[in-house]
C-alpha cells in the first residue's frame, strides 16, 4: 500500500501541490498535518505511524515536509523499517530501499537542517539590525481604553475574571499582568 503524508507549517498554507503529487503518483491513503515539522508530534504523523504495515511505503514531497532534523528523520526512518515498511521522498529521489538510498537520506536530512538553521539565524540577524534600526519594536500592546473600569469591576468582585476577560477579548496572562501593573 502507499501511503502519503503532507505538512504545512501553517493552516493558512494550501496543501494542493502535495496532494496533487501523492495523487499522480497513486498514493492509497493520505495523512495530513498544518503544522510546524519542528517536533515529530504532529497528529496525522502519529497515525501514519500507527497505520504503516509491513510491506507499505511512505511516500513524502520532500525530507522537510517529514522531519526538520536529521535525529528526527533517521528515527522516523528507522521506525518504519522495523516495520517492514519502505520511505521514499519524491523531491529528493531518495528510496531507503537502497543502500545509496540509506546514505542520501542521512546527507540530505542534515542538509535540511542545516538549511534551518541558517533560515533561524538570518531572521535573528535582521531583527537584531532593524532593532539597532529602531525599525523593529516588537508587537504593539492592544489598546483597550474601558480596561481600568473592567479591572476595577474584577477587582471589587461584582465581575468574575473570566467575565473581564471576555469583555476585553484577553487572554488571562495579559489580563493579570495588565491588572498587576495598574497603579
Amino acid at each position: 500500500m502507499k501511503i502519503g503524508y503532507v505538512r504545512v507549517s501553517t493552516q493558512e498554507q494550501n496543501t494542493i501541490r502535495q496532494e496533487a503529487l501523492m495523487e499522480s503518483l497513486g498514493v492509497d491513503e493520505v495523512y495530513i498535518d498544518r503544522m510546524s515539522g519542528k517536533s515529530t508530534d504532529r497528529p496525522e504523523l502519529k497515525k501514519l505511524m500507527e497505520y504503516v504495515r509491513r510491506g507499505d511505503t511512505v511516500i513524502v514531497e520532500s525530507i522537510s515536509r517529514f522531519a526538520r532534523n536529521t535525529r528526527d528523520l533517521l528515527e522516523l526512518v528507522e521506525r518504519l523499517s522495523a516495520k517492514g515498511a519502505e520511505f521514499v521522498s519524491k523531491k529528493e529521489a531518495i528510496d531507503t530501499t537502497t543502500p545509496s538510498g540509506k546514505f542520501m537520506l542521512t546527507i540530505f536530512g542534515a542538509v535540511a537542517e542545516l538549511e534551518r538553521e541558517y533560515i533561524l539565524q538570518r531572521q535573528q540577524e535582521g531583527i537584531a539590525i532593524a532593532k539597532a534600526n529602531g525599525v523593529y519594536k516588537g508587537r504593539r500592546p492592544i489598546q483597550r481604553p474601558e480596561f481600568p473600569q473592567v479591572a476595577e469591576l474584577w477587582r471589587e468582585g461584582k465581575i468574575t475574571a473570566v467575565e473581564a476577560m471576555r469583555r476585553l477579548d484577553m487572554k488571562p496572562r495579559t489580563f493579570y499582568r495588565r491588572v498587576k501593573a495598574l497603579p
